[in-house]
């Protein structure tokens, strides 16, 4: 008997177990009538502003639904890619590279959120642009297909202009504001905004970061007494820009300085076409150095070297060298002599002194400066005519001691020459590398590069070098697109479209409401309510993602509201299954949804793997369709096993209204 007893009482408590408490009911309501409140709010901000009046801090920017081109008009384009030139393995990396230059194209238009995706469709290999809103069809075409340009700049040179007192006076008063423009970036950077937030104001949108320098350098003259991570409370003026500088690192690092005999052959790509055979070139490298002094170096160069030379005077990290230079240059001792195989040939090296010396990186906010360069056109940065056409590759690498990505380029024997001849000329000075007329890089030249072979660092993360890198690669490997596929929809056509689309939702909301209420009475008045606020979380989260809203795409979410329905109509019809059984009205609630939720999961389910199905095997506008849907089924679940579960468990507590008639029923215990 006791064991019987046991087993009644354990079976008693698990089943109570799973009703809310009473005590718990309220807490349960106030927070779901928050999130629905908030939810609202957050769909509809011009009635929550006006709802809490002036408290400030409570109010919401208004922010719009995404709408696709079907419901504002537009133009969806398909392209296919020609990627038959393309290594395998670079493939992908060749294809996001055209769809980071498309996006920003498209971007430069006011395309009010465009969409630009890549799929593979077969062996073809697409790129999908959508734009929303836009007029100029054919010129977004024309600018699209075009090649990205890839350009290597130098700062303009404004010394030999005669400037007009008139000229004289603008940019004075030009520089002014300019300044003034700056030290309200640097306010705003000194306060609580984060310094890329502020830099999307500034040159280039972005924050530019200037690597490891020497401490002869005068940005360290600026701000190198700062603390990591501090901003310098002054402006930092150039020729050419109003800066704002933080630190962003200290190390001290070793330098070096040493002379080098170049030899040319023809497996280094600098050298072009030479005769000379690695194996002769390496005899003879052989020899100087069995010959090589300290007093009789200068005079082997000036007999053998095949090169421009690097300026020996000037002190160099290793970093900023070819690898096998670098790694010579750290074992060697002062004096020591050596052998170094790079692509502008073999190197004979001659270490004549190292020091440990502080280095700092930098990061900095441009704002131009008006000058003297502004009265020539493209003074401010010249062409070099080095660009995409002589760049082989570039590369994400990793610097071998501190684990810190860097960006590698790859110069053709052409473009080896003209890099070499500039750096040499504008050390300490920007290279800037401009991708259809953008700035996406200005580094800091620190020596003459004469390898063939560049690398660029300072720069912030992974993401960011794979993305420079890509860039790079998009202008100097061109991928041919051709246009396969136009579909324009009017504005006109897009807003009856939406027109008919909201009345057709409404219309199918009001009915249903009607339904539940006229057959299911109180439980499905009840359900109306928790529909409103599933309606609410739902275009929310539509709003917050964003998710693009097409008709598609409203049709998966009214479609969705018929599914939240169909689950309270399984509750209800199991609820009213209990209370004919002749159970109190407490538990037969909570047995309707117990026996509900099996029916209801399954179904749902099976409905979210169908969506799965859709959106990873289809097109944009059935990817819509399933994800609309997906969210509403999942959203659906929630509404009708919590929102419409408390509040019928806090309406069974509410005197009068346990009468039968507002169940359907003809008893309630």
């Amino acid at each position: 008997m006791s064991y019987k007893n046991y087993k009644k009482n354990d079976k008693h408590q698990r089943i109570n177990a799973s009703k809310p408490a009473k005590s718990r009911l309220p807490w349960a309501f106030a927070s779901l009538f928050v999130l629905v409140v908030l939810a609202a709010g957050y769909v509809l901000p011009n009635a929550w502003n006006a709802t809490i009046g002036t408290f400030e801090p409570l109010s919401l920017q208004e922010r719009p639904f995404r709408l696709g081109l079907d419901l504002i008009g537009g133009t969806h384009l398909v392209y296919e890619a020609d990627l038959s030139a393309i290594d395998e393995a670079e493939k992908q990396n060749s294809l996001n590279g055209v769809r980071d230059v498309i996006e920003r194209r498209v971007n430069a238009f006011g395309v009010s959120e465009p969409v630009v995706q890549t799929t593979k469709s077969g062996e073809a290999f697409r790129i999908i642009v959508e734009l929303a809103g836009i007029s100029d069809i054919s010129e977004a075409i024309k600018q699209i297909g075009e090649t990205p340009i890839l350009e290597f700049k130098r700062p303009g040179n404004a010394a030999n202009i005669v400037l007009t007192d008139e000229q004289a006076a603008a940019i004075a008063e030009a520089n002014v504001g300019e300044l003034e423009e700056a030290e309200a970036l640097l306010d705003r950077a000194l306060g609580d905004e984060s310094f890329e937030d502020v830099a999307a104001d500034a040159i280039g949108g972005r924050v530019f970061s200037s690597g490891f320098l020497s401490d002869d350098s005068p940005y360290v003259d600026h701000a190198g007494k700062l603390r990591e991570g501090s901003i310098s409370g002054d402006i930092f003026e150039t020729d050419l820009t109003y800066s704002i500088l933080k630190l962003t690192g200290k190390q001290e690092a070793p330098e070096f300085k040493y002379d080098e005999i170049i030899l040319c052959h023809n497996e280094a790509f600098a050298c072009g076409n030479h005769e000379r055979t690695f194996e002769e070139a390496n005899t003879i490298a052989d020899d100087i150095l069995a010959r090589a002094t300290a007093r009789n170096f200068d005079e082997l160069k000036e007999e053998m070297s095949e090169n421009p030379s690097r300026d020996t005077d000037a002190w160099i990290s290793a970093t900023s060298t070819d690898m096998e230079v670098g790694n010579f240059l750290r074992a060697a001792e002062d004096g020591e002599f050596g052998i170094a195989k790079t692509d502008v040939g073999l190197v004979v090296l001659h270490k004549v002194d190292e020091r440990n010396a502080d280095q700092f990186s930098f990061d900095e906010i441009a704002v131009a400066k008006t000058n003297a360069s502004n009265f020539v056109e493209n003074a401010g940065w010249q062409n070099t005519g080095l660009g995409g056409a002589q760049l082989e590759s570039s590369r994400v690498e990793f610097d071998q001691n501190t684990g810190t990505p860097y960006v590698t380029l790859v110069f053709d024997s052409e473009g080896g020459k003209m890099f070499g001849d500039m750096t040499g000329e504008l050390i300490g000075q920007q290279i800037a590398i401009f991708l259809d007329g953008e700035v996406i890089s200005s580094p800091v030249v620190q020596a003459k590069i004469t390898g063939g072979e560049a690398i660029i660092t300072g720069i912030g993360d992974i993401d960011e070098a794979k993305l420079l890198a890509q860039r790079l690669n998009a202008g100097a490997l061109p991928v041919p697109i051709d246009l396969i596929s136009q579909q324009t929809v009017g504005p006109t056509l897009g807003a009856i479209s939406l027109e008919r689309s909201l009345n057709a939702g409404l219309i199918g909301l009001v009915l249903v409401a009607l339904f539940m209420i006229l057959y299911y009475r109180l439980p499905g008045l009840l359900s109306v309510l928790a529909l409103a606020g599933y309606a609410a979380i739902v275009l929310a989260i539509f709003k917050l993602l964003p998710v693009t809203l097409t008709l598609a795409g409203l049709a998966g979410f009214i479609l969705s509201i018929g599914m939240a329905v169909d689950a309270n109509v399984l509750i209800f019809e199991r609820l009213k299954e209990e209370l004919n059984l002749g159970r109190n009205l407490e538990r037969a609630i909570d047995q309707g949804f117990r026996r509900a939720w099996t029916s209801i999961r399954d179904g749902n389910v099976t409905t979210l793997i169908a969506c799965a199905i859709l959106y990873w095997f289809s097109t944009s506008f059935i990817q819509g369709f399933a994800l609309t849907l997906a969210i509403g089924v999942i959203i659906s679940m929630f509404s009708a096993i919590t929102i419409t579960r408390v509040l019928l468990m806090l309406s069974a507590r509410v005197k009068g209204f346990n009468r039968p008639s507002l169940f359907g029923v003809k008893e309630i215990r």
